[in-house]
């Protein structure tokens, strides 16, 4: 059996260090081989300017120098969203950090309302990658969930679990996910943020429920919609290398390409 978890909080907008600082806190009693934390959880969301965001290149930064740390501390995988300057460019990125020290960035392919005026759309397109065990996983941040083509991708890919960081202020995620997971047959992790971030006229409320869902869309652990948690379930990431739905069906299998459209 493999433990993954997921980790709600409130980060402080602009606050790298305080944000850090809660993250090894609330992480301190992690007994886990994965956990996802939320998107931008580093940094904050509601952004007036592009230089109010404090972005990691996490090649270099000392900040992901303690994150590796972290996660060789206490022996797990970790999924967390951050803001990511390359070059000139800045992404909504998520990374994975193993305990062996390797790590892959994944850069937000579906930009949500404001997002569009200060973060490039990403470029590496989706991918799956390996997590403590050799375990698949793949990515996705937020947004992503509006469009089937996202898990779709990662399962056609083998992704066993995807990882899923969020700052969600529409209601309608969580539900949708349970479908996302079912027509894929993938275990799924939305972490959430929760409280309410204001910046100037702008202000967003974020609507917490971070979630763990099963390879049939059923609801493994569901948290509140106002307070900081850490959860860990146990489950079988192998199930989700089975597509069956019938002894006639399978979900990969029985699609028929040639008669959708895509574009």
């Amino acid at each position: 059996m493999y433990r993954v978890s997921v980790l709600q909080f409130e980060p402080k907008l602009g606050d790298v260090t305080f944000n850090l600082g809660q993250i090894r806190q609330l992480l301190s009693t992690l007994e886990s081989d994965l956990v996802v934390l939320p998107e931008l959880c580093l940094s904050g969301y509601v952004f007036n300017h592009s230089n109010e965001i404090e972005a990691q290149d996490p090649e270099t930064s000392e900040v992901f120098s303690d994150l590796k740390t972290l996660s060789r501390e206490k022996d797990s995988s970790i999924v967390l969203g951050f803001a990511e300057r390359s070059g000139d460019k800045l992404f909504n990125s998520s990374a994975l950090i193993n305990p062996d020290g390797s790590l892959k960035v994944y850069r937000k392919t579906h930009l949500f309302y404001r997002e569009k005026l200060f973060f490039n759309p990403g470029d590496t397109g989706f991918f799956v990658a390996e997590a403590k065990g050799g375990i698949k996983i793949g990515m996705m941040i937020c947004f992503d969930w509006q469009f089937p083509e996202s898990m779709r991708t990662l399962s056609l890919l083998g992704a066993q679990i995807v990882c899923h960081p969020s700052n969600l202020v529409m209601p309608w995620c969580q539900e949708a996910m349970k479908t996302r997971s079912l027509e894929n047959r993938v275990f799924s992790i939305t972490a959430n943020r929760i409280g309410t971030e204001a910046n100037g006229a702008q202000s967003e409320y974020f609507t917490g429920q971070s979630q763990i869902l099963g390879h049939k869309g059923e609801i493994l652990i569901r948290l509140a919609t106002d307070s900081e948690e850490l959860a860990t379930v146990l489950i079988n990431p192998n199930l989700a290398l089975d597509k069956s739905v019938s002894p006639f069906n399978d979900v990969l299998a029985d699609r028929r390409p040639e008669f959708y459209k895509l574009s």
